[in-house]
């Protein structure tokens, strides 16, 4: 009986294969005359700029706010003991679908090139109107170098609701799908909504904010603000989610209980980063877009990409922050004793319109070489992929006449999974992975 599983599983593995591979070629096709149409072949980012200065590094400093752990507390005294991953993915309702079993509309967001070696459509339910999309997306890779919390092989993707359409309660808001990622074949998922703690504990609010940048590190998710708030970032404890009691359509303390606007799952935020020199502008600190997080330094750090409009002129920075080594402070920024984190390193950049970076170091390599995900400056159809160091930068290339938009279409952030080799990403409607190998491969 095992050995007939076994047997069904690679002739399905390898027919997904083969519905990827078609699907790479049609798009290369699709790619190829969409290119020689527009004749668009992208001008590169050039080489990476080291910045500094005082001048040039000071507008990256962030100040760290923790949330008291006395209003953490009521608040679970009041919802109930606290649940983790492991209690989240029990309770999944929803599963992705493979690539074979996706609409062609699906696959067509798809990477050109790389192409993808796996790759998932949600359930129906999730994109039918069109409200909410997704942006992030991290990994138990990230969280543990053994790519595993408790139990599970896990991917988390973060999801941001339209502000204008939609249902009143969910305007603007954020979500995360626990996605258990044990089965190849198998993707079950569950929701649970983003919230910021007020009153003490004693209620609180939906995160009105895009998370277009997610990290999980340890016990703690930290998550990219850009809108209504003067925060950068967000911290979550994966340790600390609260089941909701009350299914109504209201965030907060309601009669009764506690609601989520139908979500059985919040999780409360346990502290924010805020720039010292205050909001993001053109003249100071940047507006956070994508993070990811690279174990090659020492000690591990956080990744950051500033956000600028695509078709824009202004250049944007890439830079990071080290990641705490101190074990009562797991998952946070490495500060001092003013509770200040400060960049370690920093670049300036001529891409725009970033939606996902990595750094990744190669073994024998003295430098790290900085991957950067883009739309293309219409913000419409794919977008490219080029990696970037102090000498130069080279992209993912498809079509006859070498076009550059050969990237997912409205790509989300990037995330790399150390244990299995494995790079993690979004398109507007589907998730996939691809070897970093591959990826090395398509920009050589």
């Amino acid at each position: 009986m095992k050995h007939r599983g076994r047997h069904r599983r690679r002739r399905r593995g390898a027919a997904l294969r083969a519905v990827l591979t078609g699907t790479a070629l049609a798009l290369t096709a699709a790619a190829t005359l969409i290119s020689a149409s527009q004749a668009e072949v992208g001008k590169g980012p050039g080489a990476l700029k080291p910045l500094t200065s005082a001048a040039d590094t000071g507008p990256l400093r962030l100040q760290e706010h923790l949330v008291p752990a006395r209003t953490l507390d009521r608040l679970a005294a009041a919802m109930g003991h606290p649940v983790g991953v492991d209690d989240v993915l029990r309770s999944a309702d929803r599963d992705l679908r493979e690539a074979a079993d996706c609409s062609s509309a699906d696959r067509a967001s798809l990477p050109v090139a790389p192409a993808a070696d796996r790759a998932y459509c949600w359930d129906p339910a999730d994109t039918a109107a069109g409200t909410w999309r997704p942006a992030s997306v991290t990994t138990s890779g990230d969280a543990d170098d053994d790519g595993v919390w408790g139990t599970h092989r896990v991917v988390l993707a973060g999801w941001t609701h339209s502000t204008t359409a939609g249902r009143p309660a969910e305007r603007g808001l954020a979500r995360v799908a626990f996605v258990d990622a044990d089965d190849p074949e198998h993707l079950p998922y569950r929701w649970a909504l983003l919230v910021v703690p007020v009153d003490g504990g004693r209620d609180y609010r939906g995160l009105a904010s895009r998370i277009s940048g997610m990290v999980w590190y340890e016990n703690k998710l930290l998550v990219t603000t850009t809108s209504g708030s003067a925060d950068a970032l967000y911290v979550y404890d994966l340790d600390r989610i609260q089941r909701t009691t009350v299914d109504a359509p209201a965030i907060g303390r309601v009669p009764g209980g506690w609601s989520a606007d139908g979500y059985r799952y919040v999780l409360p935020a346990v502290g924010s980063y805020r720039f010292t020199a205050g909001r993001c502008a053109a003249a100071g600190p940047p507006c956070p877009g994508a993070l990811a997080l690279d174990r090659g330094t020492a000690p591990d750090s956080l990744v950051a990409a500033e956000w600028t409009a695509p078709d824009g002129d202004r250049h944007a920075r890439l830079w990071r922050y080290a990641l705490s080594t101190d074990p009562a402070r797991a998952g946070l920024l490495a500060t001092d004793a003013r509770g200040r984190a400060a960049a370690v390193e920093a670049y300036r950049t001529r891409a725009t319109g970033i939606r996902g970076v990595l750094s990744y170091r190669k073994a024998g390599a003295d430098r790290a070489s900085w991957y950067v995900g883009r739309l293309p400056g219409s913000q419409d159809g794919h977008g490219g992929l080029w990696r970037q160091d102090g000498e130069g930068a080279r992209a993912a290339r498809c079509g006859a006449d070498a076009s550059d938009r050969c990237w997912a279409r409205d790509a989300g952030s990037l995330s790399y999974w150390q244990a299995t080799g494995e790079v993690w990403s979004l398109s507007d409607r589907m998730l996939f992975a691809l070897p970093l190998a591959g990826l090395d491969h398509t920009v050589d």
